[in-house]
């Protein structure tokens, strides 16, 4: 090791059973200002890497095997598989210089986890710029991690912010629906046709409401793998059928339709009705908020790969293909020219997906900017004992 560099100068580890192989190389770091610690087989190599956790390693390939278990002559892939291996040393790159220069030496180097490849014998200025490129790069990663994990931490506290907040809505919410209620039943005294009529339209706006609170609360949980599925055998038309009635009321106030299209015979799937009929509530959702006028939707059910594929179909503004994996992300909105996304929270497809995720599905969409949207829903037969 180089008494002349300071101790603060980045240390190089040189791995070659060759005295004078080493020292060439300890003499060029040197120059280019790093220290060195110097192994001459394969479990040194390995020990220096663990206690010294150099900046860089540098192998030789044909080497003292040792205790490891390999070839001499394929040492150094080993040593290197086993750095990458170990958590303590996975981010030391590695440069293999050897007088081996064959393909299939590369190619293992490659496999072997190596970072680069020099034949030797090799030019200082050129190893100086190998190691210096390696070096940027691992600093580069390194400062990327941490903005990852300073913005996990940071969607760590907004998500157990939101999950709060969210958890104190449901109290004061649930007394504004009982009094809207009971304004409604003229419980408070008698109430024009004009007055019920901005009551009952309050109290639809306090039931959207809600649904996104849940919304909000069940997405925490799916995200945490917290949902225990209260999985129960479903007969798809009758469900669907259902779904279509409960929106009876919208469609006529909008002037929209419904229609089903479900195939006779389907298989049995086991899935937790109360978390599908809120996907498929999401799904008819979109379509109403977003489309420009009255919509037409089509539920439609048909057998799918040892499973059923439930359909929801509008006639809406659609939705082009660059934002087909974008909305099922949590927050993501879309901008449709001509159409308010004011009452979207961003939450409704995220929780479909993960509902989707959780029984073993999946979901996805059909749709071209201004030609109606289809969303799929795919539920496996596989998973219904789960």
């Amino acid at each position: 090791m180089s008494a002349a560099l300071s101790l603060d100068a980045p240390l190089v580890l040189v791995a070659d059973d060759v005295p004078a192989n080493v020292e060439l190389l300890q003499d060029q770091l040197a120059t280019l200002g790093f220290r060195t610690v110097a192994a001459a087989d394969g479990p040194a190599a390995l020990a220096a890497a663990a206690e010294h956790r150099p900046v860089l390693a540098i192998l030789d390939v044909a080497m003292p095997a040792g205790d490891l278990g390999c070839e001499d002559r394929a040492t150094g892939f080993e040593v290197c598989r086993r750095l990458k291996r170990d958590p303590r040393t996975a981010r030391i790159p590695v440069v293999f210089v050897t007088a081996l220069n064959d393909t299939t030496d590369r190619v293992k180097a490659i496999e072997a986890g190596g970072d680069d490849f020099l034949t030797k014998p090799h030019n200082r200025m050129v190893l100086g710029a190998r190691i210096r490129s390696l070096l940027a790069l691992r600093t580069a990663t390194d400062e990327l991690e941490g903005s990852y994990r300073k913005l996990r931490e940071l969607e760590k506290v907004r998500d157990d912010l939101m999950k709060m907040i969210v958890h104190d809505l449901k109290t004061p919410l649930a007394a504004v629906q009982a009094t809207l209620e009971m304004l409604g039943d003229g419980d408070f005294g008698g109430v024009t046709p004009a007055q019920a009529g901005a009551l009952g339209d309050a109290q639809l706006r306090a039931g959207d409401l809600l649904s996104l609170i849940e919304d909000l609360l069940e997405l925490a949980r799916l995200e945490e793998a917290h949902v225990q599925l209260e999985r129960a055998p479903l007969d798809v038309e009758p469900f669907l059928r259902g779904v279509i009635d409960e929106w009876e009321l919208r469609f006529r106030q909008d002037g929209g339709s419904a229609a089903l299209d479900a195939s006779a015979e389907l298989p049995v799937v086991h899935v937790d009705h109360a978390l599908l009929r809120r996907v498929l509530n999401n799904l008819i959702q979109n379509a109403v908020v977003h489309a420009r006028r009255a919509v037409t939707i089509t539920l439609s059910a048909r057998a799918d790969q040892g499973g059923v594929r439930i359909s929801v179909t509008d006639d809406g503004p659609g939705i082009a293909p660059a934002y087909h994996e974008l909305i099922f992300r949590k927050f993501e909105r879309v901008r449709v020219a001509g159409v308010s996304t004011a009452r979207s929270s961003g939450l409704g497809l995220s929780f479909c997906k993960l509902v989707a995720d959780a029984h073993g599905g999946r979901i996805w969409v059909q749709s071209a900017e201004g030609a109606g949207a289809t969303f799929h829903l795919y539920l496996p037969v596989a998973h219904a004992g789960a």
